[in-house]
């Protein structure tokens, strides 16, 4: 394991260290289509307050960083990484991420049982041309929320091809959907000059038992109080039902 003690400081944004609070409405989002059954959304600072959760997490999370096999050697994956699955046991470090996503799985109906955490101190941190393999084959949805200062995030055909280029950071929400995850590859590069950045990756179908989106939150009273979700249930149609599936879940357990 690998525990952070040297971090970089963060640039904020204008309102970045506000009380975190996300755009439930989707308002804002630009959808573009690689081909016809593959696109890219990117929702402009979906997280209000993304600096002030960049700086929760980055002191909190028991920060790992892995070797990985590169060709024909083993290399230091030049990142900090944290995972959470549903159904681990564990409890996510903050309540907002419950928030997230059960509001990710409504947008984009699909029930996310796994956070990623990719931390890039600096940009010397990168990650190179992939495609996610767990639980995302098929008509599938990766969502990102990106937190902490802008890098360009690419996109390109499956084997190589022009790339396109999608800068995120400060909030904003960057989602694979469709078949964007078979036919196309993305990475993160490493640029000359760059400030910290914590981006979280929610997929879906990475876990065989049947865990719904609370599973570490028997507590589901507390999103009726939260401030940016009380009016949820009024702005999705789906929401009913999936509070119900939820309330039967918990009751059950």
């Amino acid at each position: 394991m690998f525990v952070v003690t040297d971090r970089p400081a963060l640039q904020p944004s204008f309102l970045g260290f506000d009380e975190p609070t996300v755009n439930v409405r989707f308002a804002g989002a630009q959808r573009t289509w690689l081909d016809e059954s593959s696109w890219v959304e990117v929702v402009p600072g979906w997280l209000t307050g993304a600096d002030r959760l960049f700086e929760d997490l980055a002191n909190s999370l028991p920060w790992q960083q892995r070797t990985v096999q590169m060709f024909d050697r083993m290399v230091i994956e030049p990142r900090l990484v944290w995972w959470w699955q549903a159904g681990s046991g564990s409890r996510l470090p903050s309540p907002l991420l419950t928030d997230i996503r059960m509001l990710l799985s409504i947008r984009y109906g699909k029930i996310f049982d796994s956070i990623g955490a990719n931390y890039y101190r600096s940009g010397r941190d990168s990650v190179a041309w992939h495609r996610d393999r767990l639980g995302c084959s098929g008509d599938a949805a990766v969502a990102i929320v990106s937190t902490g200062a802008p890098r360009p995030f690419l996109v390109r055909p499956r084997g190589g091809g022009v790339s396109r280029a999608f800068r995120v950071g400060h909030g904003d929400l960057l989602t694979l959907g469709g078949l964007s995850n078979e036919g196309w590859e993305h990475q993160v590069p490493k640029v000359a000059q760059a400030g910290p950045r914590i981006s979280l990756v929610f997929r879906h179908d990475s876990t065989p038992t049947e865990q719904d989106v609370t599973s570490d939150q028997p507590d589901r009273a507390r999103l009726s109080r939260s401030r940016h979700l009380a009016d949820t249930r009024h702005r999705h149609p789906s929401y009913r039902a999936f509070e119900a599936e939820l309330s039967d879940h918990v009751d059950g357990s």
